[in-house]
């Protein structure tokens, strides 16, 4: 298969990714509820690594959910989805010196190492939804860290991650009806 079949196999499959996504939106729930409680910031920030454990287990029932191929097998594309979210955990490091070093603004650059890391996605599934939210959200979380507590940023990124949904649903929409295998 050439390189532009790949790409649309996989979007069509992985339906651009909406599993993650949607449960980004759970993940980012969490969060804000734990930055709403009487945790100190610390332990707030500490719980917030916690949740990053969850997001495989519920994007793989929320794949079952949405009907999508969780592994995208049989694409080699798909190995280069999983190498752009591993990626991400490099710059997670950055995110824990910001635990130590200035805890009331760790959440802050966590979103913003959440939201640069789905600019390569975009690529991946020829996404306009994933290189604007990849811009906006690092842009918007900077701004809203440096005015406001975290639990903002964390509503924030559930407003975002919604929208983000919703564009990907319909950019879902747009794409070719996957093939059903002949019998």
């Amino acid at each position: 298969m050439e390189l532009e079949q790949l790409i649309i196999d996989c979007s069509i499959k992985q339906k651009k990714g909406l599993h993650f996504i949607s449960a980004s939106v759970v993940i980012w729930t969490i969060i804000l509820l734990v930055h709403l409680s009487g945790l100190n910031i610390e332990q707030k920030n500490l719980v917030t690594f916690c949740c990053s454990a969850i997001l495989f287990p519920l994007a793989w029932l929320m794949s079952k959910w949405l009907h999508i191929d969780f592994q995208g097998k049989g694409n080699p594309l798909s190995q280069a989805g999983i190498l752009f979210s591993i990626n991400q955990m490099l710059y997670i490091l950055i995110a824990m010196w910001v635990f130590a070093a200035m805890p009331e603004k760790m959440l802050m650059v966590y979103a913003m190492i959440f939201g640069a890391h789905l600019m390569p996605f975009s690529w991946l599934y020829r996404s306009r939804s994933y290189l604007v939210l990849s811009i906006v959200i690092p842009i918007a979380t900077l701004i809203l860290g440096l005015l406001y507590p975290p639990s903002v940023i964390a509503a924030a990124m559930i407003v975002f991650e919604i929208v983000f949904t919703v564009c990907l649903f319909g950019e879902c929409r747009n794409l070719p009806k996957k093939e059903e295998p002949q019998h």
